[in-house]
């Protein structure tokens, strides 16, 4: 096999999930994490979008409807991560759950970025990050990249949270 690459500008273009019940899907991608709306195909699908794009976010009940979430412990999707611009932009979604009590898995800082994890109600994980300058990342004593896994200083964080009149 050859060593090819992939071109650096190429990006993940959307997800697609299949979710149990579409509405309560989308009272957490659309009602809570604030993704629009831009099509419906009747009861079984909606697509979301950040920014006016066609979509980001495929949800779909096509071989899912009315069924449990997939097995934790198998072969699947790990997690969706949705990055955020700003670190203002991750503090203010982090308010927005805690002001909703919506439970997190985690919350890491890992040097190159911080994160907070949840689970849609499907179980299905969700990461919410920012990275920080590439100028700022970690490295090790021969100028590698040294990432870690760290504990998220949340207060930190939600002071971060822009204030809103």
């Amino acid at each position: 096999m050859d060593n090819y690459i992939v071109p650096a500008t190429t990006r993940v273009g959307h997800i697609h999930l299949k979710v149990s019940d579409l509405e309560r899907a989308l009272t957490f991608y659309r009602d809570l994490l604030g993704f629009t709306e831009t099509m419906r195909y009747g009861t079984q699908a909606v697509f979301l979008s950040a920014g006016g794009y066609h979509h980001h976010i495929g949800l779909n009940t096509w071989y899912s409807k009315n069924m449990g979430p997939a097995p934790q412990r198998a072969a699947g999707l790990y997690h969706t991560a949705f990055l955020f611009e700003k670190r203002e932009e991750l503090a203010a979604i982090y308010k927005r759950l805690n002001d909703f009590n919506y439970p997190l898995t985690g919350a890491s800082d890992h040097g190159v970025s911080e994160a907070l994890y949840l689970d849609d109600p499907d179980g299905n994980g969700v990461e919410l990050y920012w990275d920080r300058p590439k100028d700022e990342w970690p490295k090790d004593g021969q100028g590698n990249l040294a990432m870690f896994t760290r504990p998220l200083d949340l207060n930190d964080l939600l002071a971060a949270a822009p204030v809103r009149a």
